[in-house]
């Protein structure tokens, strides 16, 4: 993959023409530069506020509110699920970039990603956060989560803390499990795979950052998922000190890079037997239902691309930029707009 040409000297070359946009904090911005330092994969990466606004994601006409977004050229992918999807289909195995996946662990690790993502054992792992950290206490951070809160979260705060204790418990069981025999990854596999990536990342937070309440996390009573975290979170920082150290962008230099780049996806095409009966250029509205949906984080444009893992839309930047933004669909709604709504 060939970089960036641009005339600013910083953005000349971005690295296989990917840019992560992150912020330092974020767990699933981790769990994507994890998976980017066990590939050998190099990036630029331009940091994002921790909450809203966010003012490259205004910039380049992205409603969609969660982090990471990775710009692969003039195409942005959003949600991690469908950001690793992508990286796993341009950079097949090879002496440069070791591959993680391997037919064997596939169904493992398409399973760990649902219990992780869609279960939500990362939603349990977030009820676990102290409540003593200052950021929590901070007026604008809780004022932006709460768009994320489920009804019933803001109903009940005094249980959510309790309730994912007791879910979490049974999340590290079925791991404990898994890890039984002995084996040192959860694939029996000789190397970490994807599968371990899938399963760890948020567990991998959660131990080593968030001080587990040990009444029911210790590693007296889940000796094998404790060592599995470890080994899992030094293979990563052994890939990370080998690899190449991500280009930072400042400022608005990331904006400036994707909306001067390339299309990189050339295979747009929409499926004419999908179930929702969509064609090529119908307008539609694409947002996550599984939190962040609301009706101003909900990207509008007009289809480009629809298959059975993926939507992508075409949206304009604030500079006129046309980019394609694209989304699973897994999570995610594509819905028509009516007749009559401005593009």
């Amino acid at each position: 993959m060939s970089g960036i040409s641009n005339d600013d000297e910083s953005t000349s070359k971005i690295p296989n023409d990917i840019i992560l946009f992150h912020y330092r904090a974020s767990p699933y911005g981790r769990r994507i530069t994890s998976y980017l330092a066990l590939r050998n994969i190099s990036y630029a990466e331009c940091h994002q506020p921790p909450i809203l606004p966010r003012p490259d994601m205004e910039a380049l006409g992205i409603k969609y509110r969660k982090s990471p977004v990775m710009a692969i050229g003039r195409d942005v992918y959003v949600d991690t699920r469908i950001i690793v999807a992508k990286l796993e289909e341009l950079f097949p195995a090879s002496a440069e970039h070791p591959g993680l996946s391997m037919p064997e662990t596939t169904g493992l690790a398409g399973l760990l990603q649902k219990l992780t993502v869609d279960v939500s054992m990362f939603s349990k792992v977030v009820s676990q956060i102290p409540q003593d950290l200052p950021l929590l206490k901070d007026p604008k951070f809780a004022k932006d989560r709460a768009e994320l809160r489920t009804a019933d979260q803001k109903r009940n705060p005094h249980l959510v803390r309790p309730e994912g204790a007791v879910h979490l418990r049974q999340c590290f069981d079925i791991v404990e499990a898994l890890l039984a025999d002995g084996r040192k990854w959860v694939g029996n596999t000789e190397h970490v795979s994807l599968a371990d990536l899938e399963g760890a990342w948020a567990l991998e937070w959660f131990l080593g950052d968030l001080m587990p309440d040990q009444a029911y996390f210790s590693e007296r009573q889940y000796p094998k998922v404790h060592a599995w975290v470890r080994r899992y979170r030094d293979a990563v920082r052994a890939a990370t000190r080998r690899s190449q150290k991500p280009l930072r962008l400042q400022g608005g230099q990331g904006v400036e890079a994707v909306t001067s780049a390339a299309f990189h996806d050339g295979q747009l095409v929409v499926d004419a037997n999908d179930p929702l009966g969509l064609t090529k250029g119908a307008r539609v509205k694409v947002y996550p239902t599984d939190g962040g949906g609301l009706p101003q984080h909900q990207d509008e444009g007009r289809l480009v691309k629809l298959t059975r893992d993926e939507v992508g839309i075409a949206i304009q930047a604030k500079s006129g930029a046309e980019l394609h933004v694209h989304a699973p669909r897994w999570a995610f709604r594509v819905e028509a707009c009516r007749a009559g709504a401005r593009l």
